[in-house]
């Protein structure tokens, strides 16, 4: 069986700030319809490299290939409308909207944004429609059906982070990066967001995962990359990265 294509590579990145390297020579494979995980002690580098990949920093040195096409010099907004999407370690939800208007904002291609449209007023009904249609199904798939017209600030921690991911399936995502979506949410909510994970990944999402929760770095992910100190430590399965000495040593603290 061959192995799968890949759908992001990143080589040779690097960044600093004020003369620190927070980033040096990091590299990242995540192939297609799989879920990847990077894993790393605190200061590692693991969001500076996402904020890399996403390019919401730009990386002194490196490219960053998506779907065959280096996006590391695109905007982020460019990069998310060519189905690359991100989200962060504190949820970015706009609490003073609606759980519903926090999806709709987030819908690609919106007919009303282009002032040539503006007399197609059928067209941006319809659109206006669908874009409604779809959010509600998403919003119901993660058990937030029932809170769509309240305040996304009335959302509890767990449950904005569940918004921010099904906001992200509004651009019809092929790849989405997690950063901690597991951190400082209940046992039972992580369980459910694990299976979301698995069920959009079977439909053909594929992931990659920042996470500090062991299980549910080793229970998901096919492959995992492990950095320390801005740089490569190792990468491989599951097995192999509980095994690898020099990831206990720096990680695991064994």
């Amino acid at each position: 069986m061959s192995e799968p294509s890949p759908l992001l590579q990143a080589s040779g990145l690097h960044k600093s700030f004020g003369g620190i390297r927070a980033v040096q020579n990091a590299s990242i494979t995540v192939p297609r319809g799989q879920i990847t995980g990077l894993i790393g002690p605190n200061g590692a580098g693991k969001t500076t490299l996402f904020n890399l990949l996403s390019n919401f920093i730009t990386p002194d040195r490196g490219t960053v290939i998506f779907n065959g096409q280096e996006v590391q010099h695109l905007p982020s907004h460019q990069i998310a409308a060519r189905g690359f999407v991100r989200t962060f370690q504190v949820a970015r939800v706009l609490s003073r909207l609606s759980v519903l208007d926090n999806m709709l904002l987030a819908a690609q291609q919106q007919t009303g944004e282009n002032f040539l449209r503006v007399w197609q007023q059928g067209k941006i009904r319809r659109q206006e429609k669908a874009n409604r249609e779809k959010a509600i199904a998403i919003l119901e798939s993660v058990g937030l059906g029932e809170k769509a017209q309240d305040y996304a600030g009335a959302l509890s921690g767990g449950q904005r982070k569940l918004l921010e991911m099904a906001r992200a399936l509004m651009s019809d995502p092929q790849l989405i990066l997690l950063d901690e979506p597991a951190a400082g949410v209940n046992p039972t909510l992580i369980n459910q967001i694990c299976e979301h994970i698995v069920r959009w990944n079977q439909q053909g999402i594929s992931f990659l995962i920042i996470e500090h929760n062991m299980d549910v770095i080793m229970s998901l992910c096919n492959h995992i990359w492990v950095l320390a100190e801005g740089s490569n430590l190792a990468d491989g399965t599951p097995e192999d990265i509980q095994c690898n000495e020099q990831v206990l040593e720096a990680y695991l603290g064994s």
